[in-house]
């Protein structure tokens, strides 16, 4: 049986990028942010010893003059463009997956220019051209190797790097399987002693395939040196292709994008309902002065409504809002999303009591709409933090952040969750959590103030509460003080308060917080 062909790619890969974008320089301590926790950090603010994945306020306590951006994919794919441009010199048909990533096949451009080691050559000095202008000369790596994850894995090294081609399975074997970003699959692999690619690639395909299924097979494809799936043989077919025309040039990035929103939903529709999935799309845009831009985008996972949306944004964004050089003339008239590599749709099962549900999936569909029209960053989903009150637990991230599938977010935000937290409040929680808290008085049966000491000892028995302007209402049951003191370390954050829990003659019963001597609701119980 001939070996399988795998496709020969370069990459450029800027780690750096979203700081390079922010208009950071690598000299300054800086990170870039998302749902609170660091997604990028510069060279400076690495030899301070902070991380990818650590909490904002962890990185603050290691460098107190940490300069913090958050993160915009926005504004990274405007300033990226230039770059992406730049490589157009090369090969007409650059692909991007994200923002400081960018890929093409080797086989022609590598012919025309002498060779992989002087096509490398040259276009390293065209991006670091782009990046001098910035600050960051020589921050971005270029690798060359058979399929686009070797290549990847190469241009990891932030040089040169040519892999030998066949040689992309012995250039992998030593690199660790956490490169897979697989964290379940890597932590099983890891608990079997396969710590490198190359342990993990010598299984057998069929033993992967039975003990780790679908998603194990194409993590081992990848470690085997060769690509996620194999090779499509065909081209998908041209009445995919799905076309908007405006009927009056845009010149603005929201006004095209919500064009593009309906031929995403209509494009994603039609590949479901034949059992397809698009990995890999080319959007073009035509001005009315005949100007086009062309990109590829891939993603590793399907492309949803709203990862095509972003995409189309991020490209018109690059494009209407760049420098002057790649800036179209004339408005926007045309936009043409073609998929170039499907995939067997994965499917869904959806559940008769529990799991995913039909309106699950129009929730996702409306969520999908909702952020074609205002932003992937403008829809917010609550998310479980740590945290002893009911108000500091629940807190509002980004929808981008977050798996719905799973129910939580993509970080540790959850193992948080559970950790232990001496003082918090037992379940059952409160069922609904003002957004402020609601002041009262509490009152005993003579009339006066209760109050709590410093010793955390209650001054009388709750015979009543009142609500400012409100009349009296008498206390059925009450239990407590829990009194409560955090951060007594910090001068700047210290807290001390006392929690009480009451049963109104009202039927209510709510959660109570009396700090700096003053009484507030702090959450109401069902």
């Amino acid at each position: 049986m001939a070996p399988e062909r795998v496709i020969r790619t370069l990459v450029v890969l800027t780690p750096d990028w979203p700081l390079i974008a922010a208009g950071v320089l690598p000299t300054d301590v800086a990170v870039v942010v998302h749902a609170n926790r660091v997604v990028a950090t510069s060279p400076r603010a690495r030899s301070e010893g902070i991380e990818v994945g650590q909490r904002r306020r962890e990185a603050q306590r290691r460098s107190p003059d940490l300069f913090l951006s958050e993160s915009d994919p926005n504004r990274d794919a405007r300033a990226f463009a230039p770059v992406a441009a730049a490589l157009e010199q090369f090969t007409p048909r650059i692909e991007l997956s994200r923002p400081g990533v960018a890929a093409f096949p080797t086989l022609g451009p590598s012919r025309y220019f002498g060779g992989d080691e002087a096509l490398a050559a040259m276009v390293s000095a065209a991006i670091d051209a782009e990046l001098d202008a910035l600050g960051w000369g020589g921050s971005a790596g270029i690798g060359i190797a058979d399929g686009p994850f070797a290549a990847q894995q190469a241009a990891q090294r932030g040089v040169i790097t040519v892999v030998p081609v066949g040689g992309s399975p012995a250039f992998l074997a030593p690199i660790g399987v956490k490169v897979l970003d697989r964290p379940e699959l890597v932590d099983v692999l890891s608990r079997l002693g396969l710590h490198t690619l190359g342990s993990f690639a010598a299984l057998a395909a069929g033993d992967v395939v039975g003990r780790f299924g679908v998603d194990g097979h194409a993590a081992h494809r990848l470690a085997s040196g060769l690509d996620e799936r194999p090779p499509a043989t065909s081209p998908p077919p041209r009445d995919l292709h799905f076309v908007v025309e405006l009927e009056s040039p845009a010149d603005r990035v929201d006004i095209a994008t919500f064009a593009a929103r309906g031929v995403a939903e209509a494009l994603h529709e039609r590949l479901s309902g034949e059992g397809f999935a698009c990995t890999r799309v080319c959007i073009s845009a035509e001005t009315e002065h005949g100007e086009c831009i062309e990109r590829v985008w891939r993603h590793e996972a399907a492309l949803t409504p709203a990862a095509l949306v972003d995409r189309v944004r991020w490209q018109l964004d690059g494009w209407l809002n760049g420098p002057a050089a790649v800036r179209p003339t004339s408005g926007i008239t045309r936009i043409t999303l073609a998929p170039d590599e499907l995939i067997a749709a994965g499917g869904r099962q959806l559940g008769f009591w529990g799991g995913e549900t039909a309106v699950d999936e129009r929730a996702a569909r409306a969520l999908a709409r909702v952020q074609g029209l205002l932003g992937v960053n403008a829809v917010t989903v609550p998310d479980v933090r740590g945290g002893r009150g009911p108000s500091e637990r629940i807190v509002r991230i980004s929808a981008a952040a977050v798996d719905l599938g799973a129910g939580h977010s993509a970080g540790t935000s959850r193992r948080m969750g559970d950790a232990p937290w001496p003082g918090r409040v037992p379940a059952p929680s409160p069922a609904l959590v003002p957004g402020e808290p609601v002041g009262v008085d509490v009152f005993d049966d003579t009339g006066a103030a209760v109050m709590v000491n410093g010793r955390g000892d209650i001054s009388a028995a709750p015979a009543s509460i009142r609500f400012a302007g409100g009349p009296d209402i008498g206390v059925a049951a009450w239990a407590g003080p829990w009194p409560l003191d955090e951060r007594w370390w910090d001068p700047a954050q210290h807290r001390r308060r006392a929690r009480l829990q009451v049963a109104l003659t009202d039927d209510r019963a709510l959660l109570l917080h009396v700090e700096h001597g003053e009484w507030s609701v702090e959450g109401f119980y069902d």
